[in-house]
């Protein structure tokens, strides 16, 4: 008989479930559940208002998810639970939540429902802002030698800066709070009983490393004396590696997902990250961009190296036996999705509608017309910030060159050429500081869907371009080690690399690099580069005046 392994990924507005045979890595159905809640970052679902840059989420979504989207993938399938071997998840990151010892989370607790450190904090908030740079001045003045492996910065996405806005603001939750955890782990709890760390997450995002540990009780204490034990307090839980088993589905968990109680669960994974093997990357020099709201840049290498502004060298923080490097854009999809729903005149959906078309294939139509350079138009890429190589939350977005003839679908192809223009921007960081990058990856949403921004990509890049084979790349991921928990005797693997040869997916087309393209490409490039320097660098901090001025404004409402 068949065997089954079924992943589950969530990302910034739902969770999807696919369900995978494990032999031939067949995806027979996907289920995906929005969540309720969405993104919180105006109000509390209570109405408490919040403040600039927060970004939250409500973890009962999270349940929701597996109890609607699992149930209905064996529900179209018709396969028996009990040839369902194993189950992986991955998630956003850093998605961190306050919880009790018994894994409650606080914003499930009435008196703290209007507290809005009490519920998750998503991976785009950014409301840590101060906490980081104070984390980054203090860190650097004390020469850690850890912050190098993170590119000199730790970024406010990240676990600490959130940890610390908690403490700050909202003691009585710090106080109250038997765990800080990734939501990532948080759900592998729910579906196990175990409460488990993955390694993944664990190094990118808390600053833990394989050989050395989290960073010294010392360090947290010139933070703030009151984190002086935020490890042994809040944060002990053994650390697992990516491929192990955290448990086996429970009996409460079988009644929510449908699922047979004993089933291997996966150690917990980050969306990014749990992609590689899905498009069968398996040896070094490798880069793969996930490509949505944001877009995350994978890349394996033999060797560690420190290099600037990236977010993190972990060692088998992708695949065992290499070290793993995350870079990435905190707006990509979300770019072109401002744009449309903010900056189109009607008579553009008007158009769109004559002709039978969505407003995205519409607009894309008119803006492949153009010639490289014939907008006159470029763009910073920093509408929600820069991740990497800047690791600056507080840059702006920016576009140069309108004129009263400027049209809507030169601005849209002008921030899709500036997305570009970042990830290019990242690859030539890598290997500016000697880890190769030799062929590029892209999986996510934008690369199945949007032929003209990926060829965009090709020419600025100037590389190849391979595309992943699954629409769900995250989920397919997950399943792929899902079958690695249950292990070879229940009908799964033992091995990572062997399991992405045989359930792993790659599209026949490949986006090749226009040369003409290449050549006007790398002088846009150029003059990027120097915008880029110039007010991401600090010779014009404009952007943050600007910034400034808004929250003061702000609170004055």
């Amino acid at each position: 008989m068949p065997k089954y392994s079924i992943g589950v990924d969530f990302g910034t507005l739902s969770g999807r479930a696919v369900l995978v045979e494990v032999t031939t890595g067949e995806e027979l159905a996907s289920s995906t559940f929005d969540y309720p809640h969405a993104v919180m970052d105006e109000k509390l679902p209570d109405g408490t208002p919040l403040g600039v840059d927060w970004a939250l989420q409500h973890p009962q979504d999270y349940l929701d998810v597996f109890s609607h989207t699992i149930p209905d993938v064996l529900r179209q399938t018709g396969v028996d639970p009990a040839d369902v071997i194993g189950i992986g998840i991955d998630f956003t990151a850093c998605t961190i939540l306050p919880v009790k010892a018994d894994g409650t989370p606080l914003c499930f607790l009435e008196q703290y429902r209007s507290c809005p450190n009490a519920y998750v904090k998503l991976w785009k908030h950014h409301a840590a802002q101060d906490k980081a740079n104070r984390l980054n001045e203090i860190a650097e003045s004390r020469g850690e030698t850890w912050l190098k492996r993170y590119g000199g910065k730790i970024s406010s996405e990240w676990a600490v800066p959130k940890i610390w806005q908690i403490l700050d603001e909202s003691p009585e939750i710090y106080q109250a709070t038997d765990f800080f955890l990734e939501a990532a782990d948080w759900v592998i709890w729910q579906l196990t009983g175990v409460q488990t760390r993955n390694s993944c997450t664990a190094g990118y995002k808390a600053m833990w490393s394989k050989k050395e540990g989290y960073p010294s009780t010392e360090f947290y204490k010139a933070l703030d004396p009151r984190l002086e034990n935020l490890i042994a307090d809040k944060m002990s839980t053994p650390i697992t590696p990516l491929g192990a088993k955290a448990g086996k589905i429970t009996p409460e968990a079988a009644r929510l997902t449908g699922l047979c109680p004993g089933t291997a669960v996966a150690v917990g994974n980050v969306d990014a990250h749990v992609t590689v093997p899905a498009v069968k990357i398996d040896s070094a020099g490798k880069m793969l961009a996930i490509m949505g709201t944001s877009t995350c840049h994978m890349l394996i290498s033999d060797k560690e190296v420190c290099v600037p502004g990236i977010c993190g060298v972990v060692e088998d923080g992708i695949l065992p036996g290499f070290f793993g490097y995350e870079a990435g854009q905190s707006c990509v999809g979300d770019h072109f999705a401002w744009f449309i729903d903010n900056c189109l005149p009607k008579d553009y959906y008007e158009e769109a509608e004559k002709l039978g078309m969505n407003i995205h294939k519409y607009l894309r139509s008119k803006a492949e017309k153009l010639k490289v350079g014939e907008s006159g138009l470029l763009a910073l890429d920093w509408w929600n910030g820069n991740r990497s190589v800047l690791v600056d939350v507080d840059l702006t977005g920016m576009m140069l060159g309108m004129t009263l003839q400027t049209k809507p679908e030169e601005i849209y192809r002008a921030l899709i050429e500036a997305t570009a223009y970042g990830t290019r921007k990242i690859i030539e960081t890598f290997r500016e500081n000697g880890v190769p990058v030799e062929e590029f990856y892209a999986s996510g949403g934008i690369s199945q869907k949007d032929p003209m921004t990926m060829q965009i990509y090709a020419d600025i890049i100037n590389m190849p371009i391979h595309i992943a084979g699954s629409l769900q790349g995250p989920a397919l991921g997950s399943a792929i080690f899902g079958a690695l928990a249950a292990g070879k005797e229940k009908g799964g693997y033992d091995s990572v690399i062997e399991a992405a040869g045989a359930m792993g997916k790659l599209r026949e087309e490949v986006y090749t690099p226009i040369p003409e393209n290449v050549a006007a490409y790398n002088r846009l490039y150029a003059e990027y580069d120097r915008l880029h320097d110039y007010f991401g660098r600090g010779e014009n901090d404009v952007m943050k005046r600007l910034k400034d001025l808004k929250r003061e404004a702000k609170a004055q409402v």
